[in-house]
């Protein structure tokens, strides 16, 4: 199967975008990012697992708020890519274009990862205040919005106030995808949740198609949020995982942060494969096929 030759119009930490004029391809690889840093090995599968997750998310929640999907069948692919479709199958999708909103907005429904770490320190979750007694994993009172700028490649985002958001949005924007949002990610965890997942985190994108508040990119992967079984679930404790934290962990284990991330073994890059392709068929209740 050849990978497309064409140089993309932008490219992110996983996804190739090509610009198709009214619409963008978007090709979500087998890449891995972690601590800012996209990996020298890929993970086999996850390109699609991203992509055939997000299609389900958009579908399930389709009446709760538009998205830009045009299609992800391959028949619908423009003529130059048709050479490269046993490839693109299961991976792509033809979208709107979108204005995008400059922030991300993530929502936080447990304490963990930076959240768990500023707690520690003072309370406090990307400033915003929360009770005495939270331990790692526990679940917040509520879900806090928590949103970020958005940083280029080898930079790291900056957690903002949503104050600062309606600086740079503006009042009637910040607070639309903040309500979005939140409105999104309770739908998702209540999903979830009847799943056997829980949604400890997660980071949507926004952008507007012809005035309409549209949701954009990935939304709900393992790249994106923090998946926790629910059955083993117990807060105190770090949580097992079928996102990307597997990856991070052994990093952590197995790196100084000093110079380049390390190869990963063999096993590492097995298991986080399965950990990918397990979420998906969890969440969506489907047997994954791989197309590619």
């Amino acid at each position: 199967m050849a990978e497309i030759a064409m140089r993309p119009d932008s490219q992110g930490k996983v996804r190739d975008l090509y610009d198709l004029g009214d619409m963008l391809l978007i090709v979500a690889t087998d890449r891995i990012s972690a601590f800012d840093y996209i990996l020298e090995d890929e993970i086999p599968h996850k390109g699609e697992v991203l992509t055939k997750l997000s299609l389900f998310w958009f579908d399930l929640l389709g009446s709760t708020i538009d998205n830009h999907l045009v299609s992800s069948n391959v028949d619908d692919l423009p003529d130059q890519f048709k050479p490269y479709e046993e490839w693109l199958a299961g991976r792509f999708m033809l979208v709107r274009k979108a204005n995008m909103f400059p922030v991300e907005c993530i929502v936080r429904g447990y304490l963990a990862g930076s959240g768990l770490k500023e707690y520690r320190a003072q309370k406090t979750v990307c400033g915003i205040e929360l009770p005495d007694g939270l331990v790692e994993a526990s679940k917040l009172p509520a879900p806090i919005y928590t949103p970020s700028t958005k940083a280029e490649i080898g930079d790291h985002d900056e957690n903002v106030s949503f104050e600062r958001t309606v600086e740079i949005l503006g009042e009637a924007d910040a607070a639309a995808l903040r309500d979005a949002s939140l409105k999104v990610y309770s739908e998702a965890a209540d999903y979830a949740a009847s799943r056997g997942i829980i949604i400890a985190d997660t980071k949507f994108e926004f952008g507007t198609i012809d005035g309409t508040l549209t949701l954009a990119d990935e939304v709900l992967t393992p790249d994106s949020s923090r998946f926790w079984p629910q059955d083993a679930y117990m807060e105190g404790k770090s949580q097992a995982s079928f996102d990307k934290q597997f990856v991070r962990d052994w990093l952590d284990a197995n790196w100084d942060r000093a110079g380049n991330p390390p190869r990963l073994p063999q096993d590492i890059i097995d298991a986080t494969s399965a950990k990918y392709v397990q979420a998906y068929e969890l969440i969506t209740g489907n047997k994954f096929a791989p197309e590619a």
